[in-house]
């Protein structure tokens, strides 16, 4: 594909928490389900609370990027019409693949915050794998490392891993890309971006009122250097 192309990503989906709840964790409560965003130099150009924010970026040469969140009630919480919009400059396929996947797993995680975490503190921790992850099976691998190589979402697990210790809850997450873990206390978030010319990675977003993101990122970057070894 050519340099420059736009693009376009659109997701609706039902969330477990009023328009209000909503617009709190996509303003000021991201590091709950996605990663901290407080440093983005978006401008918001339409913020009419509750129902309907758009967040823009511009760059050189007509770049853009933008979010744009519609909420209306319904019973029981709110309708989200998510767009994603704005231009690649290179791997045009590759990158709306991999954005597109991602915003599937992102929103889906917004919806297990909001029913099970809503508005309790978070430590939030990124953490990288090992470049060796990047091969075809990388993805595979992690998998299989945890022990989750065979598990449909839904499932009940108990992983005893080694330098994490013992996790237990509901895969709540799981196809060939991406893995969501729910604990009692935490999301654990697993990124197959190996298939997207990445290194897999994964985030903790622990609510147990306890965490230190340190540790998280120690015990868990100790865990990945021994699954790629």
């Amino acid at each position: 594909m050519t340099n420059n192309c736009k693009f376009e990503i659109v997701h609706d989906t039902e969330l477990p928490a009023t328009p209000e709840r909503v617009w709190a964790a996509v303003t000021t409560g991201t590091p709950a389900w996605m990663f901290p965003t407080d440093q983005w130099p978006d401008v918001k150009t339409v913020q009419e609370y509750p129902t309907h924010l758009v967040s823009r970026m511009d760059g050189p040469d007509g770049w853009f990027n933008q979010l744009e969140h519609v909420l209306e009630p319904i019973e029981g919480g709110a309708r989200l019409h998510y767009v994603h919009s704005g231009i690649f400059a290179d791997n045009w396929d590759q990158q709306y693949d991999g954005a597109s996947r991602h915003t599937e797993f992102y929103l889906h995680t917004l919806g297990q915050y909001l029913q099970h975490f809503d508005g309790r503190p978070v430590i939030f921790t990124d953490i990288q794998a090992p470049a060796a992850s990047q091969g075809a099976d990388g993805f595979v691998q992690l998998r299989k490392a945890l022990g989750v190589e065979s598990t449909v979402q839904g499932s009940q697990v108990e992983l005893e891993l080694d330098g994490v210790g013992r996790l237990a809850g509901e895969v709540d997450f799981s196809n060939e890309h991406f893995l969501g873990l729910r604990t009692s206390s935490a999301l654990y978030r697993f990124f197959g971006r190996n298939a997207f010319g990445a290194a897999v990675g994964m985030t903790v977003h622990d609510f147990s009122g306890a965490g230190d993101s340190d540790t998280t990122a120690t015990a868990w970057g100790n865990f990945l250097e021994k699954a790629y070894a």
